[in-house]
């Protein structure tokens, strides 16, 4: 599974990840090009190579009338409100998933901003975040997301930094009340390098795009890249990005299994049924031939290891076996995940699994069924305006 990690040592903001995703592209050039085409000279976007405490970086420049983000003069930060923002946005000359990340994005940020003053979200201002380089670090960042196109996106704890942070509110504890917002579920720390190491920006960003906060996952990396920040601190400010392939891990299962002879089909549906209800990861039967030559079924139960304490008592309460066979095994599996796709008849989910040089899609039957039913359609009908 291609699989992009994110190293939030020092913290995450706008710019520092459009650094490091910037790396991540094997045509950086490219990249900046189109999108100053897509800012239209509003903005203008710049990579130039940095280093901070030995480590080789990316530091992305933005300007705006001339002056850029981090200098003294910045006639680009006036209040703007959300229906100005996303006008903006929707106006650039994006593909649609950038677009809609865009919007989430900013609609994330005046959650937040709109509980911190306890006003209606529609009578939010924005200040720094609102700015015309701000929304650059923001559409630059989906834009990076849509090309990579990682199928999973993990990230690190995040460093917020400590002390406190001016900014047009006046001085403000790290993090920001707007920024604490944003990471709620985000796992955070604060050491003693005073800073604002993670701004709503890069909060928000993060709470988008990332799909789980922990230790970096088994990965075969193929790419690396360095977003470097304004500031020195005495440990290195980068944010690093890594590309890789993970694979599916293996896993380990108990596998129950049982002769029955003396039960009926009633009865063998409901031990099913109550195994599947226990956490049970799948429960069959299998035609056999018992002695003085009877009939009868083989019932097999897998589950997890820490399982076995449930499931082995319900069998026997379930069952009339008089015994239990019990094997472990090493199990592996595709990787699982659902999108959706439209059709003029509604949506339909498709499930999706992939792994081992491997990848099958199949839309979700239910939705098929329902759209079958309601437009007197057949379900190869259905399935066809599925493209």
């Amino acid at each position: 599974m291609k699989t992009l990690y994110l190293d939030c040592g020092m913290g995450a903001a706008g710019d520092m990840l459009t650094a490091a995703l910037l790396e991540l592209h094997p045509t950086p050039e490219t990249v900046l090009k189109t999108l100053n085409q897509v800012f239209a000279g509003k903005a203008f976007l710049s990579s130039q190579k940095d280093s901070k405490n030995g480590i080789s970086g990316t530091h992305i420049r933005v300007e705006i009338a001339g002056d850029a983000e981090g200098e003294e003069i910045q006639h680009h930060h006036s209040h703007t409100n959300l229906r100005e923002i996303c006008a903006f946005v929707s106006a650039l000359p994006l593909p649609e998933p950038v677009t809609q990340n865009a919007l989430q994005v900013y609609g994330r940020i005046a959650e937040a901003e709109a509980k911190v003053h306890g006003r209606p979200i529609e009578n939010i201002h924005f200040h720094e975040v609102g700015s015309l380089d701000a929304m650059a670090d923001v559409v630059s960042v989906c834009y990076l997301m849509h090309l990579l196109a990682p199928e999973k996106i993990c990230a690190s704890p995040v460093h917020v930094g400590s002390g406190t942070v001016r900014c047009s509110h006046g001085e403000l504890p790290v993090p920001a009340p707007a920024t604490a917002l944003l990471l709620t579920g985000i796992p955070i720390y604060s050491t003693e390098i005073q800073g604002e190491l993670c701004t709503p920006t890069g909060a928000a960003l993060l709470k988008q795009f990332v799909h789980e906060f922990g230790p970096m996952p088994v990965m075969a990396v193929s790419r690396i890249g360095y977003g470097t920040g304004f500031k020195n601190y005495s440990r290195a400010n980068v944010l690093r990005a890594m590309l890789g392939d993970v694979q599916p891990a293996e896993e380990q299962v108990l596998e129950f299994s049982c002769n029955l002879d003396d039960m009926s089909p009633e009865d063998l549906a409901f031990a099913q049924e109550r195994l599947f209800e226990l956490g049970a990861l799948d429960v069959y039967f299998t035609n056999i031939g018992m002695k003085k030559s009877r009939p009868g079924v083989m019932l097999t139960c897998m589950c997890s290891l820490d399982q076995r304490d449930v499931i082995l008592p319900a069998l026997f309460r379930h069952t009339t076996t008089l015994g239990v066979r019990e094997s472990i095994c090493s199990r592996y599996r595709l990787s699982r995940s659902i999108g959706q796709r439209e059709t003029p008849y509604g949506p339909v989910r498709v499930k999706r699994s992939e792994g081992f040089g491997c990848v099958r899609e199949k839309p979700e039957y239910e939705d098929l069924k329902k759209i079958s039913l309601a437009q007197d359609l057949s379900l190869s009908d259905v399935r066809a305006l599925l493209g």
